[in-house]
């Protein structure tokens, strides 16, 4: 059986596939790193990977993320199983860990709700960095849950919870020191969700009503009654949304309300306290 070498196959194919996502699909098919293929040029592979290989390209180049191809993506310190019941954590979200993270002591214990929790992204960050903190995850959707719970189990993590509702909902009567969230925060009618990775991604978790900001009303509305004196609440929003998002917070009751850049230097998370 002939076979073709790393080497052929990263620099055949599908042109209109940029080099770094066919090598994150090709150290996929091996089960490699993207370091290894460096290394190992004139490796050989299989007729039978290479034809894998090909049918993710194929795939690819129709506009499916690499992320779902793959089945991983890489955020914070953790490499997260995703599938298209999830959105795809993204490095800005990075911004909301952090900030999150500022306000949570090292060695005390603290109580952080993550809202819409997705893959768990947020949550499983913080719960890492934070051990002795409980961390409770919500989600509307089951399936999303499912992929949560099975990351937190590959990890290890077993300081974090996980409740099926919407928002802060299957949370009555529970109050935190921190709330997170990464909401929807697309308008229903924005062109972009119909192109790019986001025609491939849930809608539940990307849009939300005519302005974008349905969700991000409805959890500042209820987070009050769900933080402790002096807890904090965190949104991530569109990087238009800043002075909308810090008026929801002011008119709450909200103080030290505040937003915080991403490293494009736009306007992601807005914040205050309780």
């Amino acid at each position: 059986m002939t076979s073709v070498s790393v080497g052929e196959l990263l620099r055949g194919g599908v042109p209109q596939i940029d080099a770094v996502d066919r090598e994150y699909l090709l150290a996929h098919v091996l089960g490699c790193s993207r370091g290894w293929l460096y290394a190992h040029p004139e490796a050989p592979v299989s007729t039978e990977a290479a034809a894998r290989y090909h049918a993710l390209l194929m795939r690819r180049a129709a506009g499916e993320p690499v992320a779902y191809l793959t089945g991983r993506q890489g955020f914070w310190s953790l490499d997260l199983e995703v599938s298209p019941a999830v959105l795809i954590p993204r490095a800005d979200t990075e911004v909301l860990v952090e900030q999150a993270l500022l306000r949570l002591p090292v060695a005390a214990t603290a109580t952080v709700a993550d809202l819409g929790t997705g893959s768990g992204a947020v949550a499983l960050a913080i719960a890492k960095e934070r051990p002795h903190a409980q961390v409770v995850a919500t989600d509307l959707s089951a399936a999303a849950l499912r992929i949560a719970q099975s990351n937190a189990r590959r990890l290890g993590l077993g300081n974090v919870r996980f409740c099926q509702g919407d928002w802060l909902a299957p949370l009555a009567g529970e109050r935190f020191d921190l709330i997170v969230s990464n909401p929807p925060y697309i308008a229903g009618d924005d062109p972009h969700l119909a192109q790019g990775d986001l025609r491939f991604e849930p809608m539940l978790a990307l849009a939300s009503g005519p302005d974008g900001l349905v969700a991000l009303r409805t959890i500042v509305a209820h987070a009050p009654a769900h933080l402790r004196p002096g807890g904090w609440l965190l949104l991530e929003h569109g990087w238009q949304q800043g002075e909308a998002v810090r008026a929801l917070l002011h008119a709450a009751g909200f103080r030290d309300v505040t937003s915080v850049c991403d490293l494009e230097q736009r306007e992601r998370v807005t914040l205050g306290r309780r």
